[in-house]
């Protein structure tokens, strides 16, 4: 199996060596690697599809509210106010990728990023469905494009429309994008606007850029350099079985067939080494694989390895990989934070204000104290708030807004006084213990300072 290359002089896998894009190409090989990821690459896309359309209780499963400032994910709610939730999970995240590349190489690259997802499973299988194979994609590219390569581009920008209104089903919800739809775009000209702007660049991802958004926009190849050690799992060739090169004797197992070169969706050869483009996808594994077979030569020239075992430098080792450690201990206890803060979170949250006005009045023998309550629902179920005063035993509590109904999410207020007698206030002020509670769980006391003359009845 003899593969040739058709660009041999080039200074960036996408860049020919008189300036001009380097169109790739890549021929698919069939083996292990290609549909374990398929099968992981369409699961994502059919969750990616279908969550907007799951409902947790009252809200999406996933519903990012930027105008009502509210996130909705799996069951939980965070707003505006969850400015420490929402940064736990944006570090556990963080740290979870370092985590995951230092003992993964770049799995998420090649197996789960949406990128390379629709890339390699939706897009470019289309391509060679509509256009045909490599040897016919590689004369488009250099006669001009013909009908087929038209119809290619009409089916592209419908997908880009359709994942642009999934995409936005993200953020309005599938009712309003429903309406959205079937509706004039005059009703509703920013959210058109959106889904065009977001349309026009799916497709200019997907159309044109393609693996330039994986080898020269995304920052995260170029974080991998400080991210792996010796021991992360690369995707690798074993320069030691395979050189040199040839099928002569006296040459190495590796044929210089060019078939890891041509199976490489981001154009590089795995066998100069790691590279920041390479997304770890294994298709040059399954292509030297089935060459290894056609020659009965052992498998795994190229393959997911450490890279001290590719480049035999065991000795140089330490015992321990502390920055594993460190990842460990780091996501543990942010992941700690977010369970301990999101239990918190889904608390009310309850603030006395005093009334407006004088900051006391009295009424005989007994002295009155104006308080606002306010009460943040932050479940995803209305509530019925009850108060009553637990302390002191003489203090009375009068209200019409007791107990008080708020919605889910909502925010309601109620007005009260506090009444009690004038020698119970001592020098002028006391605390008194408001109790409330919403008969399913909640209940919290909460101090207040009510306030009176310095001197009984002065």
């Amino acid at each position: 199996m003899t593969v040739a290359s058709d660009s041999p002089r080039r200074v960036l896998p996408t860049l020919n060596a008189d300036g001009s894009r380097r169109w790739i190409r890549p021929r698919p090989f069939e083996g292990r690697f290609l549909r374990a990821r398929r099968i992981v690459g369409w699961s994502l896309i059919a969750l990616f599809v279908s969550l907007p359309f799951w409902r947790i209780g009252a809200h999406p499963a996933v519903l990012l509210d930027i105008p009502a400032r509210e996130f909705h994910l799996f069951g939980a709610t965070l707003r505006a106010t969850d400015g420490v939730l929402l940064m736990l999970l944006l570090l556990a995240i963080v740290v979870a990728i370092f985590a995951i590349t230092a003992w993964l190489g770049r799995a998420w690259c090649g197996w789960a990023c949406p990128q390379t997802v629709y890339m390699e499973l939706l897009f470019r299988p289309l391509e060679r469905w509509l256009e045909g194979g490599r040897a016919a994609q590689l004369k488009l590219d250099r006669e001009g494009p013909n009908a087929r390569r038209l119809v290619r581009h009409l089916v592209f920008a419908l997908l880009a429309v359709a994942l642009a209104n999934l995409f936005l089903a993200y953020f309005v919800g599938t009712e309003r994008l429903a309406l959205w739809m079937t509706r004039s775009p005059l009703e509703h000209p920013a959210g058109f606007i959106t889904v065009a702007l977001t349309s026009a660049l799916v497709f200019a991802n997907f159309g044109y850029f393609r693996e330039q958004m994986c080898t020269v926009a995304c920052p995260y190849a170029r974080l991998q350099s400080v991210l792996l050690d010796p021991r992360s799992l690369v995707v690798g060739y074993d320069r030691r079985r395979g050189e040199p090169r040839g099928r002569g004797a006296g040459s190495g197992d590796c044929v210089d067939c060019g078939a890891c070169v041509v199976a490489c969706p981001t154009g590089i050869d795995i066998r100069d080494g790691l590279q920041l483009e390479c997304v770890t996808c294994a298709q040059c594994v399954d292509a030297c694989d089935a060459v290894m077979a056609k020659f009965r030569r052992p498998l795994g020239l190229i393959r997911y390895d450490q890279g001290y075992a590719l480049h035999d430098t065991r000795t140089s080792l330490r015992p321990l990989r502390p920055r594993l450690a460190v990842y460990g201990l780091l996501l543990a206890a942010l992941l700690g934070g977010l369970v301990y803060f999101g239990h918190a979170a889904s608390r009310p949250e309850i603030t006395l204000l005093r009334g407006t006005g004088a900051p006391f009045r009295l009424a005989g023998d007994r002295v009155e104290n104006q308080l606002r309550i306010k009460i943040q629902n932050r479940s995803n179920a209305d509530a019925i708030y009850r108060f009553e005063l637990r302390d002191p035993p003489e203090a009375t509590l009068l209200t019409q807004d007791n107990p008080l109904h708020v919605g889910a999410g909502s925010r309601g207020e109620a007005n009260v006084l506090v009444v009690l007698p004038v020698h119970a206030l001592g020098a002028g002020s006391r605390t008194v213990t408001l109790g409330v509670s919403d008969g399913a769980g909640f209940e919290t006391q909460l101090p207040y300072r009510v306030l009176g003359p310095t001197k009984a009845g002065s």
